[in-house]
């Protein structure tokens, strides 16, 4: 303990240091240079949203630590002036040179926020600049002067194109853009302009560009009003040639393109549901982006490539078309992924001590039936040793495991239409699993069976899952004598949560899950049942019951419950280098029926990596209930409710290296009272007193393609204790008793 505190004592020694060397930034400042220090915008019009004008100042004060502390200039200013020595240039490496104030930037930078501002329809505002002094420091000042807000007044339109013109009132394509009364906005100008291309990129019009559509203003200053007139003009294909409409496209033939060595096989079935670009249908470049979107996710294809083609003379006109009607051909062009791969992968584990390795050995084939599907099969074999089990036999842990996985990429439904398929992204996939588990204590067998499909929204940005069923079969053909006398016959010690988790089980559900993504927000939603349908069965044939009165199928008892989670992400971006994320996560579960308990699989834990971090996982709750047998804890600590509220500011440091400072709440409690979880059940009045908080810091190293993650949690508030001291542990610092440490990959949400 002493050692840890001195570690800990050192790292806030150094940032202090750190913190007081950047007050002495300006060491490497010419006589008349000044540091940048803040920048700020005023306006005098509210309704002018300033947060969203800082990214147009194009000179930014030195890297904030947090939005609070300049440890990059500090680690800079702690470099000597002789950059011969090494240890000068790594601190200048590592650093951030001083920002001094330029004032072509100041310049460029008012323009830039006016130009802004006057696209939002100021369109008499002024931006004036203004350096408070300080020393060598320099705050600077963006003041605007935004005035009122224009006014449309009248607006017109003039298309020189008549199957335009005929296209665009037809659809009513023209109804949602800027309306007389309006206030006058050149982004929504804008917009207009790139809803009209889009829209014409998606009737044929593949080489329609926005640049074809202008819009001339003409003010009143008097009256603070504007006439707007769009104009969409015709089409030039090269300077040479001479104005004329715009050419609008349907597909004469789509025809694929495989290597040439014949290695490739795609099925009729598997092209036509991925090509969303249609013989005789008008171009369509969302289409085209669909295309490339569907055969993208295909494992057996590694690119893809789509080319246009206009036919070089026509033999016959096509009499069912218009003449503006120009046909083009598509190709697509594939090439191919290695078909089969063998992977091997090693691991290094460590539970609580207890060292052991694991290796996993897949292999992979990638268009198993030439439809695309995949196919693998993973065997998995670890092994670790056990110290400090008395009364019995063996100490060591031994596991063998074994995975297939079929995936399809589409609805394996009977009867489904094609044109159902094209609109879906989809997969279907078969999964079979048998674990083998060997343990001093025990042995335990599960085997595992699940159908499931998953699809895409047409926008990308809403997938679900649906578990059509998902069978598990738990087995426990051995259990020492030690532990049946210790924890399971003993009348004692005799424990219904253990007990109920000890015994062979069957579990048969049913779920459905939502996942909801944005560059700032996330929501996942799932629901599951389990036990309806075998219930339904045992009650209409009146199966047989075990000793506790439930019923059985195939000999063994069923689970049955309900269940459902919610866990929500939304990040702030406070600036380029600054993220405030807030995350909640709750989830129920009721078992009825043929259950009383939750099976252990299913049950909630809190700590770890993931949730509270100021504990370890599975040693918080439910409710105050304390553990007090460290073997069998784990199973008492875990319940049917689950809340997790988070707080994370998280900072880019240097490098490849990430800081995060995080405040943490939540617990788990129980349905009802079980004996063996005292103080565990949940109760609306007492949440407050049980709901335990951590606080802490964390590292993080990103690699891009995957983030490792140190964080250090302490607990602030233990709902596991009443005392005032021991409750409030923030007041009471016992480090050695009060923190946890945790490794993981990946951001903890």
């Amino acid at each position: 303990m002493t050692r840890q505190n001195d570690i800990l004592r050192n790292l806030i020694l150094f940032f202090i240091g750190i913190a007081l060397t950047a007050c002495n930034g300006t060491k490497y400042l010419a006589d008349d240079e000044l540091l940048l220090q803040r920048n700020r915008i005023t306006c005098d019009n509210p309704s002018v949203d300033i947060t969203t004008l800082y990214p147009y100042i194009l000179q930014q004060p030195n890297t904030k630590w947090f939005s609070t502390i300049s440890v990059p200039l500090g680690i800079y200013s702690a470099s000597g002036p002789d950059t011969t020595k090494a240890v000068n240039r790594l601190l200048r490496k590592w650093g951030e040179a001083p920002v001094a104030i330029d004032t072509s930037k100041v310049n460029a930078s008012c323009l830039s926020i006016l130009s802004a501002v006057q696209n939002k329809g100021f369109l008499d505002a002024t931006v004036t600049p203004e350096q408070l002094v300080k020393g060598k420091r320099v705050k600077m000042l963006y003041h605007i002067n935004a005035g009122e807000q224009y006014v449309i007044r009248s607006y017109s339109t003039t298309i020189l194109d008549r199957n335009i013109d005929s296209l665009l009132h037809c659809h009513d394509v023209l109804a949602d853009g800027p309306r007389v009364g309006q206030t006058f906005s050149i982004n929504k100008l804008q917009d207009q302009r790139k809803r009209i291309t889009a829209w014409l990129n998606n009737m044929g019009y593949m080489y329609f560009n926005k640049e074809a559509i202008t819009f001339v203003v003409d003010s009143s200053q008097a009256t603070k009003e504007v006439d707007v007139a769009m104009n969409i003009g015709l089409y030039r294909r090269s300077s040479r040639d001479s104005l004329a409409e715009h050419p609008q496209y349907y597909l004469r033939n789509v025809t694929y393109t495989f290597p040439p060595d014949n290695s490739l096989k795609l099925t009729p079935r598997t092209l036509d549901i991925n090509t969303l670009l249609r013989r005789g249908e008008l171009f369509s470049y969302a289409n085209m982006q669909n295309t490339y979107n569907r055969f993208a996710r295909l494992q057996a294809l590694r690119s893809t490539n789509i080319y246009f083609h206009e036919p070089e003379e026509i033999v016959a006109a096509d009499p069912t078309r218009p003449e503006y009607l120009h046909p083009i051909d598509a190709d697509i062009q594939f090439a191919r992924r290695r078909k089969h791969s063998i992977q091997v992968q090693p691991e290094g584990t460590n539970t609580s001590g207890d060292f052991g390795a694991a290796l996993s050995l897949t292999y992979e084939n990638r268009n198993v039936f030439n439809g695309a599907e995949t196919f693998s099969l993973q065997g998995r074999g670890a092994f670790e040793a056990i110290r400090g089990l008395d009364g019995y036999d063996n100490s060591n842990y031994e596991e063998y495991g074994i995975e297939g996985k079929l995936s399809f990429p589409q609805f394996l439904i009977p009867g489904i239409s094609r044109n159902f398929q094209r609109r879906r992204n989809a997969t279907t996939e078969l999964v079979v699993s048998y674990n083998r588990q060997n343990r001093p204590e025990f042995h335990r067998r599960v085997f595992t069976g699940s159908w499931r499909y998953k699809w895409q929204a047409s926008h990308q940005r809403v997938s679900y899952q649906f578990d059509v069923i998902d069978l598990n079969y738990i087995s426990m053909p051995w259990i020492s004598d030690t532990f049946k006398h210790d924890y399971l016959d003993s009348v004692s010690n005799r424990n219904a949560i253990l007990r109920y988790n000890y015994e062979d089980l069957f579990i048969m559900k049913m779920g459905f899950g939502m996942t909801y993504t944005d560059p700032l927000n996330t929501l996942r939603l799932n629901i599951e049942t389990a036990g309806n349908l075998l219930s339904a069965i045992a009650h209409v044939f009146n199966t047989s019951r075990n000793d506790d009165g439930k019923h059985k199928i195939a000999r063994i008892a069923f689970a049955q419950y309900v269940k459902f989670d919610g866990d929500y992400t939304r990040l702030f971006l406070m600036d380029h280098r600054n993220t405030l994320a807030l995350h909640a996560r709750i989830g129920f579960a009721i078992p009825y029926g043929n259950s009383d308990l939750l099976p252990f699989e299913k049950r909630y834990f809190s700590g770890g990596s993931c949730s509270v971090r100021g504990w370890n996982i599975r040693t918080l709750g439910p409710g105050n209930y304390r553990g007090q047998d460290g073997r069998i804890s784990f199973i008492n600590q875990s319940g049917d409710i689950r809340l997790d509220l988070n707080a994370e500011l998280r900072t880019k440091l240097f490098w490849k290296f990430q800081g995060a400072l995080f405040i943490d709440a939540g617990n788990v409690w129980t349905i009802r009272k079980y004996n063996d979880q005292p103080g565990g059940e949940f109760k609306l009045r007492s949440i407050y007193d049980e709901l335990a908080v951590a606080y802490g810091a964390g590292l993080r190293l990103d690699f891009d393609y995957f983030i490792l993650r140190l964080d250090l949690g302490m607990k602030a508030i233990n709902p596991a204790y009443t005392t005032t001291r021991e409750h409030f542990p923030i007041t009471n610092h016992n480090f050695k008793r009060d923190y946890a440490l945790h490794f993981a990959v990946g951001m903890p949400f």
